[in-house]
């Protein structure tokens, strides 16, 4: 399968690191979160990539290329951010007719998904526990179904997924950003064609300074 990863957001919240650093590009343990998860997912099988860009993307583009010249890589490149969803559907021509991996640039973890399978009919996302950030969390399971239950959900969703690209179908034509979990990801679920699988592994999305933080706290002695 192919990898493709999210990193064309502007990072608003983690201002005034992002006015000059692409979030993607920020640090853990002297490690781009970029690399870091090439770095595990080139680990787990996979060798072919595709990125979007947009805000800062040169810097992302330059730093990629230069650290893994030898990997198979393309850039899906945006005039203003597309969200989650407009960014997929973006670079469907490039990423092909089959099942692929989608994951944040934004979040560190210890989550195995050497093992993960191409066959979906929809989409099928890997989730955690709630953590305190989003203690209202995203979805909950009725077996390995993932349903929306009103009011609180047990799991978030921790932006590792794979993803059919038919559930694009409808939306090809759309224009301006749009969110993949608001959007696409909606009539699939009322469907029931959404499954999901639950970590106990280490997972921090980095998006804020007390959480990137963290990373840095739990990742400090890796090496």
């Amino acid at each position: 399968m192919k990898v493709m990863i999210l990193a064309a957001g502007y990072g608003r919240r983690l201002l005034p690191l992002t006015e000059v650093t692409p979030k993607p590009l920020l640090e853990v343990n002297g490690k781009s979160l970029i690399q870091r998860n090439i770095e595990t997912l080139i680990s787990s099988g996979f060798d072919e990539f595709v990125i979007n860009i947009s805000y800062l993307g040169q810097m992302i583009k330059e730093h990629v290329s230069h650290t893994f010249p030898g990997i198979k890589i393309s850039f899906s490149e945006e005039v203003e951010p597309l969200g989650t969803g407009g960014g997929v559907s973006a670079a469907l021509d490039i990423l092909g007719k089959d099942t692929f991996v989608l994951i944040n640039s934004d979040i560190c973890h210890d989550i195995n998904i050497k093992n993960l399978s191409s066959d979906t009919e929809s989409a099928h996302l890997i989730g955690v526990k709630n953590p305190d950030h989003n203690s209202d969390g995203d979805f909950s399971l009725d077996g390995d179904r993932l349903i929306i239950k009103e009011g609180k959900n047990e799991f978030t969703w921790t932006g590792i997924s794979v993803i059919n690209p038919t559930i694009f179908s409808n939306f090809r034509d759309q224009e301006g950003p749009f969110d993949i979990w608001k959007s696409v990801m909606t009539k699939p679920i009322q469907n029931k064609t959404v499954t999901a699988e639950i970590t106990h592994s280490n997972w921090i999305d980095t998006g804020t300074f007390e959480r990137l933080e963290l990373a840095n706290k739990i990742y400090k002695d890796e090496n």
